[in-house]
């Protein structure tokens, strides 16, 4: 595919929710310009698409609990972000993830995004060959968590939409098991198949702008923020769509 497709002044309104699913399946990454809007709004927006999700543990928007923060205002470092795609570690992941811009930087503080259909498709045969019809086990971490959550996901899947099969990875330390493998072998192996993911040709950055929405599928790419620089507030808040079409497995 080619990662991410830019879109401005679209009436968010009217737009159709099939195109977008159609656009979010083929391009991975849905950069939505000129959108300035209140939580409301992005409510109203996100539920046309299903129903919404939130972590336990990240902190909800005063008033929007379906909502959360994602913020650097006030820290004293800036936060650890590595490609990861959201809420792995249970049975039924977020389909589509957004972001809407509520405080742009004056610099630095891009997102990025890897491919995971060409990750897929870029693994050498034997390896496809090896790893077919395994699955992950993806278990909680770095949120506040009363629960040791953990789910078993396909390793390859087929986008319910799309046809084509994604390499479904999340952060290495959320990776904890492959089936069919011992743990030092699964260790090296997710550590292979993440630096395959993530590497420099494989990767887009979205940089920020006022009244920027983002909007990603989950089945086929993961995601980072790039803290390194940043210079002023970031401030985003995040909505999740809950699944409604399952992937298959390869």
């Amino acid at each position: 595919m080619t990662l991410g497709m830019e879109i401005r002044s679209l009436d968010l309104g009217s737009a159709s929710v099939d195109d977008m699913r159609t656009q979010l399946a083929e391009h991975g990454v849905l950069v939505l310009r000129d959108q300035p809007m209140d939580d409301r709004r992005f409510i109203e927006f996100l539920r046309r698409f299903g129903d919404l999700m939130f972590t336990e543990g990240e902190t909800p928007v005063p008033g929007f609990p379906d909502l959360n923060v994602v913020s650097n205002v006030g820290r004293t470092t800036p936060p650890k972000s590595t490609f990861h795609v959201d809420t792995t570690y249970v049975p039924n992941p977020p389909a589509y993830t957004a972001l809407r811009a509520v405080c742009v930087p004056t610099a630095g503080g891009s997102t990025q995004f890897s491919d995971q259909y060409a990750a897929y498709e870029t693994l050498p045969a034997a390896v496809k060959e090896d790893l077919a019809g395994r699955t992950v086990t993806h278990r909680v971490t770095g949120v506040a968590s009363d629960t040791d959550s953990s789910a078993e996901h396909p390793l390859f899947a087929v986008h319910p939409v799309s046809g084509r099969t994604a390499l479904a990875l999340s952060a290495p330390a959320r990776c904890v098991a492959i089936s069919g493998m011992n743990s030092e072998e699964a260790r090296e192996t997710i550590r292979y198949l993440f630096e395959h993911s993530t590497r420099a040709d494989n990767i887009v950055q979205h940089a920020w702008a006022p009244g920027d929405l983002v909007m990603w599928d989950n089945r086929c790419v993961m995601h980072r923020a790039d803290h390194s620089g940043v210079v002023g507030n970031r401030v985003m808040h995040r909505g999740m769509i809950s699944n409604v079409e399952n992937m298959s497995v390869m």
